[in-house]
């Protein structure tokens, strides 16, 4: 949120503030990849294996082994084999699950990165939309709603029942 209010392009899964920020900026103005939550339930429900989705994409495997193999931290080797061995294990986040759709969502910020207008006009609607995420709005929320010291700007009481 913080970045999308200095006008950052936001690239991300729909969860947790990325929802937030798609409903104030507009889907077309961020880059969304990833399993919707129905097809997050249903793959772990069908029993969601990292390491069969690593066996199965050469691409994926080549990247993994890329950084086990310290091709990314060669002063240290073995910085990232407890990491990627952990992943391969267990991916609770479903990393690798959204790896190809991650590289499409690369692949269209690349695109729309070359046209300026393009970007320009995205940035400028992040930081347009993005308001609501302000410190100022944040405070005076918690201000009413929490700790009960002010009334919101709109007359509500939002204060919580002690």
């Amino acid at each position: 949120m913080k970045f999308a209010l200095n006008g950052a392009l936001t690239i991300g899964t729909m969860d947790g503030a990325n929802i937030e920020i798609c409903e104030a900026v507009g889907r077309e103005n961020m880059f969304v990849f990833g399993l919707t939550e129905p097809e997050v339930v249903q793959l772990k429900a069908s029993g969601y294996n990292p390491r069969a989705v690593y066996e199965a994409d050469p691409l994926l495997k080549r990247v993994i082994d890329l950084i086990r193999g310290g091709g990314v931290s060669p002063k240290e080797p073995g910085r990232f084999t407890d990491l990627m061995d952990g992943l391969l294990a267990h991916d609770p986040y479903l990393v690798l699950a959204d790896f190809r759709a991650y590289l499409a969502a690369q692949d269209a910020v690349d695109l729309c990165f070359r046209d300026a207008d393009a970007w320009a006009r995205k940035s400028i609607l992040n930081v347009a939309r993005v308001g609501r995420f302000s410190s100022d709005r944040s405070v005076a929320d918690y201000a009413s709603a929490i700790w009960g010291i002010v009334a919101p700007a709109d007359g509500r009481d939002t204060r919580q029942p002690r």
